[in-house]
């Protein structure tokens, strides 16, 4: 579990990936200079030109699935990153530059990469040789955890961030719109697995039909975590422009209103406005 300082530089890591547009050209991109963290680097698992993921989320700073689809998606190999992120930190190597993170973001889900579980190796390898003290971590839906390579795999990175919007699968079926069989409940099942050492992600708006401050279903929400006990509990809301139009974010103070039972309980719960 990260306290203190390495908590502080998690949440600056995840801050400037959530002020910067989530599509990328490159397989690793950056690094992003900040005042708080020094350096951090992201690494795109999907295609440079499109975006594929098995969410449709009506706040995606990706915008719709459609509007991102390439004929033939060709995700990058493990050989691939492996070779990109070695040339990436051997640069910042040789101009004296620190790294402080990789995180797994990008154009889309990151585990539906099929090579996700051997990258990850990869990646760590690569960590642990070139810049032992940087933190790994990876962005998802949550949705892949039942294939148990990805499970094991998100298990040896430093924080799997992971997502829960909604309580149940009609209020997810508005707010992500996943395609194929989702379950929240199998998702819970999942993440109880982990036994506590992640982060669970949360979006809180208003609008298209969905609405974070509803008393059932913020009640609800707040059941999930307290069943999955994650380390972190992480809420945020909008940032940049929507694929949905009309959607409303919460102020800072309103989310940390709907979240102080969680608090009071004992969470350590970052907010992010």
């Amino acid at each position: 579990m990260w306290t203190g300082m390495g908590r502080s530089l998690l949440q600056a890591v995840l801050s400037d990936w959530f002020n910067h547009m989530l599509r990328f050209s490159d397989i690793v991109f950056g690094p992003i200079h900040s005042r708080r963290l020094g350096s951090s680097l992201g690494i795109n698992l999907l295609p440079a030109d499109g975006k594929l993921c098995n969410f449709d989320c009506i706040y995606c700073e990706c915008g719709w699935n459609k509007d991102g689809r390439v004929s033939a998606p060709l995700l990058p190999t493990a050989a691939d990153v492996a070779a990109a992120l070695e040339a990436k930190l051997q640069d910042c190597i040789s101009r004296g530059a620190g790294i402080d993170s990789i995180t797994f973001s990008g154009n889309g889900e990151p585990t539906l990469n099929p090579e996700f579980p051997e990258i990850i190796d990869k990646v760590l390898s690569l960590r642990d040789s070139m810049f032992p003290k940087a933190k790994v971590s990876v962005l998802s839906n949550a949705t892949m955890l039942g294939k148990e390579g990805v499970f094991v795999s998100l298990r040896k990175v430093d924080n799997p961030i992971l997502k829960v919007d909604a309580h149940d699968d009609a209020d997810v079926a508005v707010i992500n719109r996943p395609s194929g069989k989702y379950s929240v409940r199998e998702v819970v099942s999942n993440l109880k697995r982990f036994d506590g050492d992640f982060i669970l992600q949360t979006m809180f708006l208003k609008g298209g039909g969905f609405d974070s401050s509803d008393r059932k279903s913020l009640e609800a929400w707040m059941d999930i975590v307290r069943e999955v006990r994650p380390r972190e509990v992480m809420v945020y809301t909008l940032d940049r422009e929507t694929p949905l139009k009309g959607l409303q974010k919460f102020s800072v103070q309103q989310m940390a209103e709907m979240v102080q039972p969680l608090v009071d309980e004992g969470f350590f719960v970052q907010i992010r406005g």
